[in-house]
């Protein structure tokens, strides 16, 4: 049983590799996770920059935790730690009732989601040569990922 199910794991990562590959994906090339730590301590990371995209596409914060995948309450927490960080709020809210409730980025909210975005892309181009020469040296499978 052990070695049906290793089989099909190894069968399973060469069909969806090969796809990925042909479809010119990053999902098997090394890339990097650029986290900004400020003085305070407060970070911001590709985590919160999604959520904070998700809030800007959906006016939500249930329905941005929701397409993460994420509680209301991490989404809720996540948020406060964005506007404690910045002197200026980075996500307006507004309370529910009739007409709902709604939350929005602020114009700094999305300086800081451009900025972020734009460090990110900058980073990658970089290092874009560093990243594939070390993806052609790794292994397939370095073992757990710890």
């Amino acid at each position: 049983m052990g070695q049906l199910l290793q089989a099909l794991v190894i069968a399973s990562r060469g069909r969806t590799g090969t796809r990925a590959a042909e479809a010119g994906t990053l999902r098997y090339m090394a890339r990097l996770k650029i986290t900004l730590v400020l003085a305070s301590g407060a970070r911001i990371g590709p985590g919160k920059a999604k959520l904070m995209e998700s809030i800007r596409d959906a006016g939500s914060i249930s329905a941005a935790a929701r397409e993460m995948g994420m509680s209301y309450k991490r989404a809720w927490i996540l948020l406060d730690s964005l506007n404690t960080a910045f002197e200026p709020i980075v996500v307006a809210t507004t309370l529910g009732g009739s007409g709902g409730g709604g939350a929005r980025l602020t114009d700094f909210g999305r300086e800081l989601l451009e900025r972020y975005r734009r460090m990110e892309e900058r980073a990658h181009t970089m290092f874009e040569e560093d990243l594939a020469r070390l993806q052609q040296v790794a292994r397939p499978d370095a073992g757990p990922k710890i």
